[in-house]
């Protein structure tokens, strides 16, 4: 009887998918690094050493946060897999690089650095570790954080520093973005094509240049990190949905065109960032692509409205999570219409009926 019992003892169990590869968590997360890394360059390039300071205090707490949370715990030590890194660059390049006068109010100077610590927190221990760790969370950490301190520190969320080369002397000069200003009515000279595409404009470190976000996907879809539907259907939905709107409403700002405005809205804000670093997050998006195709288009409608008819000036933040949250039921939704599971239980009631009358 002895010989008949069977040892589990190497039994390795984890989340699908199972797939024979070299690629593992680790090296995505690298991979992840370095289509990050043109965009994290030019916000050291556009704004300076603060934007450098905000990086790395970032990607420090988060690595901090999770050794020490695991470590309290008694849980194994996942600090290697790059995962916290990524969130805590992530979380930077959703930040304005101010670190020395927050929205008119003047703060201690350390304060804006504990602003950082806070959200790298959230990410890590509220969002990721609470529930689980990596592969369990139920958004996006760092769109969480960054959301978290827009509504805390608003004043602070909400100012940001111009270009070093929108500026001469002045070591900081704070105003508002495009979009802000086209929320508020007085955006009187539209920015060109050239400086929002090349990200001469004010905004979060890592959403201005378009450009450093585009090298970053065409890096990550080429290594197959990320498949290029969610970020396709996201960008493809906010400029179709503007060009309609602004075509149909005639509300574009005079001598601007609606085409102008379609291409604004895609490079003005964090489309572009949040479709190819935040919404194709593999735990908060859908598997199927049909799930993704609606993600997608989710993540873009939501943002417009916010845009258009709410006080928000941007919105992709909140359209991400909303989506993260509907996740579930779009991958229902895919595998329903994929696998066509509703048919068959129609086909099978009826059938039970039949044969019951």
């Amino acid at each position: 009887m002895e010989s008949n019992k069977i040892r589990y003892d190497n039994l390795t169990v984890s989340s699908s998918p199972h797939l024979v590869t070299s690629l593992d968590t680790t090296k995505t997360m690298l991979y992840v690094v370095a289509a990050l890394f043109p965009a994290a360059l030019m916000s050291i390039v556009y704004f300076g050493i603060p934007a450098l300071i905000i990086i790395l205090v970032c990607m420090i707490s988060c690595v901090f946060f999770e050794w020490i949370y695991e470590r309290l715990l008694g849980k194994a030590n996942t600090v290697r897999d790059g995962s916290a890194l990524v969130t805590g660059l992530i979380l930077a390049l959703n930040l304005p690089a101010n670190l020395t006068h927050l929205g008119g109010i003047d703060y201690p100077a350390f304060m804006p650095i504990l602003i950082c610590i806070l959200g790298s927190f959230v990410a890590i221990i509220v969002v990721k570790q609470i529930f689980g760790g990596l592969g369990r969370n139920f958004a996006n950490p760092a769109i969480v954080a960054r959301i978290t301190l827009l509504v805390s520190f608003t004043s602070y969320m909400s100012t940001w520093p111009t270009t070093r080369f929108q500026r001469a002397e002045i070591e900081i000069m704070t105003g508002a973005t495009p979009l802000a200003k086209l929320a508020e009515g007085s955006l009187a000279t539209a920015p060109s094509l050239r400086d929002i595409f090349l990200g001469n404009i004010g905004g979060a470190m890592g959403e201005t240049c378009a450009l450093a976000i585009l090298i970053g996907a065409i890096f990550l879809i080429a290594m197959k990190i990320i498949s290029p539907i969610i970020p396709v259907s996201f960008v493809g939905t906010v400029f179709l949905f503007s060009l309609i709107y602004y075509a149909v409403s005639g509300n574009a700002p005079d001598g601007m065109s609606p085409l102008y405005m379609a291409c604004f809205h895609v490079f003005a804000g964090g489309v572009m960032f949040g479709a190819v670093f935040c919404a194709t997050d593999y735990v908060t998006s859908p598997v199927m692509d049909l799930g993704k195709v609606l993600f997608g288009i989710g993540c873009g409608l939501v943002t417009m409205i916010i845009r258009l008819f709410c006080s928000y000036p941007e919105g992709v933040s909140f359209a991400i999570l909303f989506m993260n949250i509907m996740t579930p039921h779009l991958d229902s939704f895919a595998e329903d219409r994929f696998y066509g599971i509703s048919k068959r239980k129609k086909e099978a009631a009826a059938a039970a009926a039949e044969k019951k009358a």
